[in-house]
């Protein structure tokens, strides 16, 4: 261990009495570099430096490379190929025990830009780094008189990250930037941050806050790792955590879908017995195709899920077609009299009494429509009745009274009918209003869930 001791002063001796004659050399320099301090400073900086050398005099001293990470912009978040490009300044400094001087001998110089490829630069990377970006090339790195170096750089950065869609567009991101030597272990480079973990996670001062993606904060965290028990690595990672503004997808995609649902509980306030109603959510169902025609570019699209905007636009199409199917029904049932069949009296008794009561459901008179012409009936029965008292030998008056006959079963068979289509025009009316108040509670039940769902992750 002396021998070893007295090798590394004798080793410094004679490295100080060269670099001493090294920059007597330069002082003696002449011509029109003679005079600058800045040429002699370089020259003795470069003069027998190794970069390829970690840069400790000790070589069981670790360097220490502190880093500093500030979000610029967030470019483009790329759900399906679960990749975000975002824009940082990244810092980095450490202390290169090579590159030291003292200012009294270079006219009071205490720091200098120097080439960042003459120089030893620790070989830490992002871990996950998918694509190599359109970062600006920054040639020079700052060195202190101390021999502290600040290579601080701006990096488009494109990286992997597990994206989660289903609270589109309500989501908040979650990514990460690991920061680590892909060679060295903690006994040569280690990581540390240049700022306290607090002033890193709440420094927004140069986030651009003007696009789709809000910075919330970046979190940070150092761990040291082991791959095979034995060697150790050191790892700094930032946590970046966006939100997404929904104010652009609420009112292109949420406003137009809620007014069409709305159009279409309107639709049920037209008669039931009216085909306009029918037509009436043909043409929303159809539109409401269009829509989504048109919005499905808009929904980002992954092979592991669907956001839960698209579970909604596909329920509310499918209340379209329940409500739909209803109205057909409907519309059915109020021209069943064609068949000349009566409503059941189980119908009867469940529908137009125990309904009605139970749901307080008033009981719609039909139209007037359907009484007219009941004085014909009468007529026609007391003209038969009248005829039929005379003397009926004639074979003139028996052929006016068969006439007068086939009137009359004609007449009561249409005022049969009439009162049969009264009755199923109830029963319709009823049902009618029963499966619109269970249509409306499903749609207010289903939209109160998903506003609240929505409500919570925006909040959080």
């Amino acid at each position: 261990m002396k021998c070893s001791a007295l090798w590394t002063a004798l080793c410094v001796c004679v490295y100080g009495a060269v670099v001493t004659c090294s920059v007597k050399k330069l002082s003696n320099n002449t011509g029109r570099f003679a005079n600058a301090t800045l040429v002699r400073l370089n020259e003795f900086l470069s003069a027998g430096y190794k970069k390829g050398v970690r840069p400790v005099r000790d070589w069981r001293q670790s360097t220490t490379v502190a880093i500093d990470l500030m979000v610029y912009a967030i470019l483009n978040v790329d759900e399906k190929n679960q990749v975000l490009t975002t824009y940082v300044w990244y810092r980095q400094q450490w202390t290169d025990e090579f590159l030291a001087w003292d200012p009294e001998e270079f006219d009071e110089v205490k720091q200098i830009s120097i080439p960042t490829a003459n120089i030893w630069v620790p070989d830490i990377l992002i871990n996950e780094f998918v694509d190599v970006g359109k970062s600006p090339e920054i040639p020079y790195v700052y060195v202190g008189n101390t021999g502290l170096v600040r290579n601080y750089k701006p990096i488009q950065v494109v990286t992997a990250c597990s994206l989660n869609i289903y609270n589109f567009p309500y989501d908040v991101q979650k990514c990460s930037l690991t920061f680590q030597s892909w060679l060295h272990t903690t006994k040569d480079i280690n990581i540390t941050l240049m700022r306290t973990p607090e002033e890193v996670m709440n420094d927004k001062s140069v986030f651009m806050n003007q696009g789709e993606w809000e910075l919330l904060h970046v979190l940070s965290t150092y761990k040291d790792f082991s791959v095979d028990n034995d060697d150790y690595y050191a790892e700094m990672k930032f946590h970046v955590v966006i939100r997404r503004r929904p104010l652009f997808y609420t009112v292109n995609l949420l406003l137009p879908s809620v007014f069409l649902m709305v159009m279409d509980i309107v639709g049920f306030y037209l008669p039931p017995d009216s085909g306009e109603r029918v037509s009436f959510k043909i043409t929303l169902l159809l539109g409401y195709s269009v829509f989504l025609i048109i919005v499905s570019d808009t929904l980002p699209a992954t092979a592991i899920g669907t956001p839960l905007i698209g579970v909604y636009f596909v329920v509310c199409m499918a209340l379209l077609v329940i409500s739909l199917t209803e109205s057909v029904l409907i519309v059915r049932l109020v021209h069943k009299q064609d068949l000349q069949s009566r409503v059941p009296q189980w119908v009867k008794h469940l529908v137009l009494e125990k309904a009605t009561v139970l749901f307080c459901i008033r009981n719609k008179k039909v139209c007037s429509v359907l009484s007219q012409g009941s004085d014909l009936p009468d007529s026609g029965r007391n003209l038969g009745l009248g005829l039929s008292t005379r003397d009926s030998g004639s074979p003139v008056m028996d052929g006016i009274l068969r006439e007068i006959t086939t009137i009359r079963q004609f007449l009561e068979k249409k005022d049969e009918s009439r009162e049969i289509a009264k009755e199923w025009l109830q029963v319709g009316y009823v049902l009618d209003v029963l499966l619109f108040r269970v249509y409306l509670l499903t749609v207010l039940a289903y939209s109160i869930t998903l506003g609240s769902l929505w409500s919570v992750w925006q909040n959080v």
